[in-house]
This record gives C-alpha cells, structure tokens and sequence, in this order.
C-alpha cells in the first residue's frame, strides 16, 4: 500500500512539472511570435533595466529551490506519517507481549482465507486454553506468567505448518488456523504433538514450571462458515476438553452447542434454586460400626426442580462450583440443617462437606462459625469433611482455617481417603479428627487389593489416634468385616439412603431408647 501511494505521488509531481513546462513553452510561443520579447529587449536596454531583470531572476531560482525544499520536506512527512500508520496498525493486528497475530488479525486472515475458498476446501481452528496457568501468576508473580506466554509463543510458531497462523487471543487463550485440508488423523497428530510439546517444563531462574494445554478444533465449513463461528465452536470443542479432564483434545461436535446452551439455562435455574430453597438438605445416617447405633447424619443436596424433579447433586454441584455460587449453597444448606437437627438430641452430630473452592475465602471459618450462632448449633455437633484437593491450593491457609474451626469445636474430617496423592503429608501435617475411606474401596472389597488397602487405612488411623469412617456399605456382610478390623463408622444405604429431615426425625425417633425419648420430651 505505501509502495502505491509513493508511486501516485511521484506521478502527480511528474505531472505538474509537465504541465509548467507546457505552460512555460506556450508563453514563449506567444511571446515570440507576437514580438513581445523585442520590446522587452528593447525597454529593458533603453532603461537599463539588467539589474530589475537580474534581481527578478534570482528571487525566481529562490522560489524554485523554496519548492523543491518544500516538496522534499513534504515527502518526509508523508512517509512519516505512512510509517506511523503502519506501526499503528501492526500494534492494532498485534498482541504486544508476544508478537504474535491478535484475534483481530487472526479473524482478518480467516475471512480472507475463506474468501479466497470458492470451492470450499476444508480449512481448520484450533483453539488452545493452558492449563495450570493461574497459579504461574499467583505463586511467582505475572512477570514469570509473560514469560511463561512468550514460551508458549515460541513453541507454538515453531510447530506450525506452512501456511498456518498462530494467534494470541487473550489471556492465557492462543489459537492456531491451518488454511490447508489436513485429514483427521493429520489434525489429531497435530493437536497431540502441539499438547505435548506445551506441556514439557519451562524452566525460569532455577525454578521448574509445569503448564499443559487443553484444545479444541473446529472445521470449516462444517462447523462454521466464518471466522467468528469457528472459533466460537472451537471453544466450546475446547470447554469440552477442559470438562472431561484438560490435557487432551476435542473436535466440535453439535450436541455440544445444545448441551452449552443446556448448561447456561441450568445455571441460570441453579441460581434462582438458591434463592427459592429448592435445593434442601437430606441427611443419610452415619452408625457405630460395633453397635450399629445412630450417631448423626452426613447433610447432602437435593434439587427438587418445579418441572424437571429432582436433578442429581453430581450434575450441579459441579456446576455450582464452576459457576461460583456454591459457597452460597453451602451455607444455605448448612443453615437449614442447622435449623433442622436443633431439636436433635444433642448426641447427634452434622457432617457437611466443603468445597475445595471454599478453602479461597480466608474468612471461611468466621462465615461457619457465624452460621452456626445464627441458627444457636453447637460447634461439637458439627464435622466438616474436606478432599485432599482442597489442600493443595494454599496449606498454611487451610491450616489456620482448620486450627479455628477445631479450636471452637467442630470436628474435621478427611474425605475420600486413599483417593489422593499426598494423603500421608497432609495426615502429617494436618491435625484430623477422622478419616474417611472412599466409598469405591469399600465396595469392592471382594478385591484383594482393595480389601489391603482398607485394612492398611485403618490400621493408620488406629496408630495415630483418628477415627476412621467407610462410605458406600450397601450390605451386612462389608459391615461385619470393617468392624473386625477397626472401623470406627459407617455409612451407606445398609443404614440407610439420604432422606429428608421429617424422615429423619422419625429415625432418630425409631432408634432413641424410651427413656431418652422422655426426657426429650420433658426438655
């Protein structure tokens, strides 16, 4: 484009000095013929007028040389002013960390590309989410995130095809558009190699840094005909990816898009639910393994939906903890169990679960604490159950939040034992009143290994001193055998299935002795 304007410009001067020429010789024509220029002569000679003649001739190469200087200095700026634009430009196509194309040059090429596509030759989007980056910029600062991105840059442009155009979109977000027909198998070699070549460590000042990536990949025309759409379904192929366990690749598929738009009107319901107390608290009982005698409830959520009935807890807690929202589930369920198991005996104890996205708030134990003198619950009667992945985002977090909790009484416990990676550090260094053996352990305890694993569970929390609890005991024969090894408590549908707290009243009615239940009465 600045060649063009450059040769335009030369055009227009060669053109107007042509034209003074032309004029300057017609002049003389008329001058010449009319004897214009012997009267002059003659005039100029009669009065002696060299010198005006000389002065007039000077004062006219000063004009010309001032036109020429003005012409050069007016070229300069012209080109000064292409050069800013095209610096402004390149800024505007450009992401300014990494020098990679930005989403609005990659959208420009995409369209040009799919112009330029008569025929419709298949093209592909592939858009690309780092995993494990937020906490890059948490725990070594965002001057190690940039640096960490402008790696990724790197080795994004050296894998790519010829032809191809890599692409920051934003954030931690790249994307990567392959003009050419690839076949699957070419696509899927590609999306493989590209995971695992971000996924090698990156070394910065003597420290190891770990990232990966998740894909998504869309293709045209069958999954958008313009650029906009196809990065849109390359997202939601990525979402995918991202959902059923990151560090892997997805093609856009279209029940996709029906189960996004699915998720946002769930979210939207999942909300509202909140605000409604759709969502309710059911308690399943939790038994002395010796004595099978009742010592409290497990506090799990139920959505009863208007039109859809009850929507399983393993479908929008998920949901709820993606979405942000579940810290107000939770204290909404612990307020209304609270509420419930008040007119308890006071024997009877609560277990809630805390979500690891909980464990963020460092006000997490003043919030319970609050909830729990609002509704007049005894802290003793309540147990928090925590999974080992809430204690691998801040552990000295974790561990005064916990100190707190234990300090006013309440109990905590370790779910889903023996499901983890560092389960015996955290037993270390954390100081657990009880221990939960997962529920798949339990129930195939037909499973030699399982039943060893079991076993070694258990013999742990007998020599340090914590209580050890097994989920998922759905018959006799699994309770008899944990209590022969030590099992303190039990929980499954052997004892009983989550029901809501008017069931559960009849339990604890059914199972407290008659002189218990009178002097219930009389207090």
């Amino acid at each position: 484009m600045a060649e063009a304007r450059d040769k335009a410009l030369k055009k227009g001067e060669l053109y107007e000095l042509a034209c003074m020429l032309a004029i300057a010789s017609c002049l003389w024509l008329i001058g010449d013929t009319l004897g214009i220029f012997a009267a002059m002569e003659r005039a100029v000679v009669g009065y002696g007028l060299w010198g005006v003649i000389f002065l007039g001739f000077l004062m006219s190469f000063a004009l010309g040389i001032a036109s020429v200087m003005k012409s050069v200095r007016l070229r300069r700026e012209m080109r000064a002013r292409e050069a800013a634009e095209q610096n402004a430009l390149s800024i505007a196509r450009r992401d300014a960390l990494t020098a990679l194309p930005n989403r609005r040059m990659l959208i420009e090429t995409v369209e040009a590309a799919t112009a330029a596509n008569p025929l419709r030759t298949p093209s592909s989007a592939i858009l690309i989410d780092l995993d494990r980056f937020k906490p890059v910029n948490d725990v070594y600062g965002h001057a190690v995130g940039d640096a960490v991105l402008c790696e990724v840059a790197e080795r994004l442009t050296a894998l790519l095809p010829k032809g191809a155009i890599a692409a920051r979109l934003g954030g931690d977000e790249f994307s990567i558009f392959l003009p050419e027909e690839a076949r699957s198998g070419e696509l899927i070699r590609f999306a493989q190699q590209t995971i695992t070549r971000l996924s090698d460590p990156i070394y910065w000042e003597g420290a190891r840094i770990d990232v990966g990536a998740t894909i998504g990949i869309a293709l045209f025309p069958g999954d958008g005909e313009d650029a906009e759409a196809l990065l849109r379904a390359a997202d939601i192929a990525m979402y995918r990816a991202k959902r059923e366990g990151r560090g892997t690749f997805r093609f856009y598929e279209q029940r996709m898009d029906e189960e996004l738009k699915e998720r946002v009107t769930l979210e939207i319901a999942l909300r509202s639910a909140i605000q409604a107390g759709q969502i309710r608290p059911h308690y399943q009982p939790l038994v002395d393994l010796a004595t099978h005698r009742l010592l409290g409830f497990e506090v799990l959520a139920r959505w009863y939906h208007p039109q859809r009935g009850i929507i399983p807890p393993d479908v929008f807690i998920p949901l709820a903890e993606d979405t942000g929202v579940i810290t107000e589930l939770c204290y909404s369920l612990l307020r209304q169990a609270c509420l419930d198991a008040r007119s308890w005996p006071a024997r009877l104890g609560l277990s809630v679960n805390i979500s690891p996205c909980q464990f963020k708030d460092r006000l997490l134990a003043a919030r319970l604490l609050s909830t729990l003198r609002e509704t007049g619950f005894d802290p003793r009667r309540l147990e928090i159950e925590i999974t080992e992945s809430a204690l691998t985002n801040d552990l000295d977090v974790t561990r005064a939040t916990l100190g707190v909790l234990q300090s006013a009484g309440v109990s905590i416990a370790l779910d889903d034992f023996g499901t983890g990676y560092s389960s015996l550090y955290h037993l270390r260094e954390l100081k657990f009143d009880k221990i939960k053996i997962d529920r798949s352990f339990v129930q195939s305890l037909e499973n030699e290994e399982s039943a060893k694993i079991i076993s070694a569970i258990i013999g742990l929390g007998n020599s340090l001193g914590i209580l050890t609890t097994a989920e998922g005991i759905e018959n006799r024969r699994n309770s008899e055998w944990l209590a022969d090894r030590g099992c303190t408590y039990g929980q499954g549908y052997l004892f009983g299935a989550p029901v809501p707290a008017t069931d559960a009243a009849r339990l604890i009615e059914a199972t407290t002795p008659p002189s218990d239940r009178d002097r219930l009465a009389a207090a």
